[in-house]
């Protein structure tokens, strides 16, 4: 079965808003989330910049992030399992970054 890449974006300012207990509410729904049958792997990213390599005049060369001029941000990312675009759409639908004003971007993983 073909694989799905979920990217979750966001706005970190966004979570500043929300409560412990609100946050903790967050945090159980995301861990139930990763429980459906159909999730392959999942990861957070660290809530640093990163790096960002380019090739200038033949040469790579890194730089410190961020990516690009924008306030959200990539934050994780799920793989799950799907026949297809519509089935893996579907499935993401009751994701909980939705309910907290992320994004979600689905791209099918090549070669699965």
């Amino acid at each position: 079965m073909p694989h799905y890449m979920l990217l979750l974006y966001d706005n970190p300012a966004n979570w500043q808003n929300l409560s412990p207990e609100e946050m903790q509410q967050a945090l159980e729904k995301y861990m139930a989330w990763t429980q459906k049958p159909f999730r392959v792997d999942s990861k957070r990213l660290a809530p640093d910049v990163g790096r960002v390599i380019r090739s200038q005049g033949g040469q790579p060369r890194a730089t410190d992030g961020p990516y690009s001029e924008t306030k959200e941000v990539l934050g994780g990312y799920y793989t799950i399992e799907a026949a297809n675009y519509d089935e893996a759409v579907q499935r993401t639908l009751d994701h909980p970054h939705l309910e907290y004003g992320g994004t979600i971007e689905v791209r099918q993983v090549y070669g699965s």
